[in-house]
């Protein structure tokens, strides 16, 4: 069934009016959500009436409709991509047995965690974006924060129908855990590390929307592989809100340095003192920005040796990114991948089982995928003649977790000692002169086709609306 059913509480594809149990559970969790995003949501916009699109139906050709919505009654629901009951699980112990389209005993727990871990992260970007709101450059950048809010509060309650329906009790009491956690809190905060950290700028919003919204693109690829086929079906939507996600963040870098660019050939300089000067974000603090965002988010991916990799892909929970497009067996026993460690203050490679190092081995395509998009960053300065380019750091750079935790290692990749490290971090990552400096700049604009003076117009408008666009109504 892939149209959505939007004369129910809860718009969903899934049939959920045959099921009273469960549509009563989700309706007594609905309130509970809505006082979350009214107590911790976007601050000040529940009068707003914000130009969103709204899934109508799960075809990749013609899923979604744009229309005025106030943001408080957007309509979340439950929509999963078509099923196949001839789908079978392609990798793993598993491999070439019927998908599961409930949860296996033995598999439960293990499903609940990965389910949760995913649902956790949608509720804290919401939190961690609160604010941003306030200090919009533009209305059509308001729109877009906006949307992706919406986005990861459908997310959450695509996670959240996962668990009421086949997790029972134990499902409920996450769900409402979900909504109880908080980013950044300290005595209940979200549950990965990336997802308690700030994000006072929209700067630091483009960042996290490029890098950390990325993470969740590799993540729900894997998961949309899923032997478990509720989850990978979900996800499989899921990817779909996500693509738009990842354009605000990359876009808004182009439009970032695009201005800078103009800013210094109108000046003729790259002294970044004249450039913030001018009311521009000078090119090494972008690079900071992004050295942070970076090597905060590839430790999402956890550990590069991990026996929970290993136990999700041999029971066939979670794949590997485009599992269907690679040339190996499925089963990986007996393969091996390289991993990093230092030895003797040098950086080394060494082999291990694969099937350990599975983690490792979706970072490592999140890398890839991450440079392809800075290299785009890095053609708007050649359009522009300005000879600086963005570099990604080595990925053993600031990093907190795994085999790497805690190594004093510098962006272009030397193990550095602990005197040099404190002497140079503040090249290396922001400091609190940057993030002053760049909230120093975070003015609300909200006129109609007009932008702050640090980042350029959009090349085009949402929908093929004109940028001038009335994207947000305020009541």
């Amino acid at each position: 069934m892939s149209s959505i059913n939007y004369s129910e509480k809860i718009p969903n594809n899934v049939n959920l009016g045959e099921d009273r149990t469960l549509q009563r559970a989700l309706e007594g969790w609905q309130p509970n959500f809505i006082n979350w995003w009214d107590d911790v949501g976007p601050e000040g916009s529940t009068n707003h009436e914000v130009y969103l699109r709204t899934a109508v139906s799960v075809d990749p050709n013609g899923w979604a409709q744009f229309g005025h919505v106030k943001m408080r009654d957007y309509r979340w629901g439950i929509f999963l991509n078509p099923g196949d009951n001839n789908r079978e699980i392609h990798f793993g112990d598993h491999k070439g047995e019927r998908a599961w389209q409930d949860v296996p005993g033995e598999h439960r727990a293990n499903l609940r965690r990965i389910i949760v871990t995913q649902g956790d992260t949608e509720p804290a970007s919401v939190e961690q974006q609160r604010h941003l709101g306030l200090t919009a450059p533009s209305m059509y950048d308001l729109r877009n924060l906006f949307q992706i809010n919406v986005e990861e509060g459908r997310h959450l309650w695509a996670m959240v129908y996962l668990l009421h329906k086949h997790f029972g009790r134990d499902g409920r009491e996450e769900a409402e855990a979900l909504l109880q956690r908080q980013s950044g809190d300290e005595n209940n905060p979200r549950i990965l590390g990336a997802f308690n950290e700030k994000t006072p700028d929209w700067l630091a919003f483009f960042m996290f929307t490029y890098f950390t919204d990325r993470d969740g693109k590799f993540q729900l690829s894997a998961l949309a592989e899923s032997a478990f086929d509720p989850l990978a079906r979900t996800t499989k939507f899921m990817l779909t809100e996500e693509a738009h996600h990842m354009f605000v963040g990359e876009s808004g870098i182009s439009r970032v340095l695009s201005r800078t660019a103009q800013v210094m050939n109108d000046l003729k300089t790259d002294d970044p003192a004249k450039v913030r000067a001018a009311g521009a974000i000078d090119l090494p603090t972008v690079q900071r920005y992004l050295n942070f965002h970076y090597s905060v988010t590839i430790d999402l991916f956890g550990a590069d040796q991990s026996s929970n990799a290993a136990t999700f892909y041999s029971s066939g929970l979670k794949g590997r990114y485009e599992e269907g497009k690679r040339t190996d067996d499925h089963v990986l026993k007996g393969q091996t991948y390289k991993v990093l460690e230092v030895k003797d203050g040098q950086l080394l490679e060494k082999e291990v089982p694969m099937l350990n190092a599975l983690n490792e081995v979706l970072r490592d395509d999140f890398i890839k995928d991450s440079m392809a998009g800075v290299g785009r960053w890095n053609k708007v300065l050649e359009k522009a003649g300005v000879p600086t380019r963005l570099v990604v750091p080595h990925k053993a750079f600031n990093r907190q977790i795994g085999a790497l935790a805690g190594i004093k290692m510098s962006p272009d990749g030397r193990v550095v000692s602990e005197a040099e490290w404190i002497a140079r971090k503040a090249e290396w990552l922001p400091t609190p002169e940057d993030f002053a400096f760049v909230a120093s700049l975070m003015g609300r604009v909200v006129e109609p086709g007009k932008f702050a003076g640090w980042i350029a117009p959009p090349v085009m408008g949402i929908n093929r609306q004109p940028v001038d666009f009335e994207y947000v109504r305020f009541n």
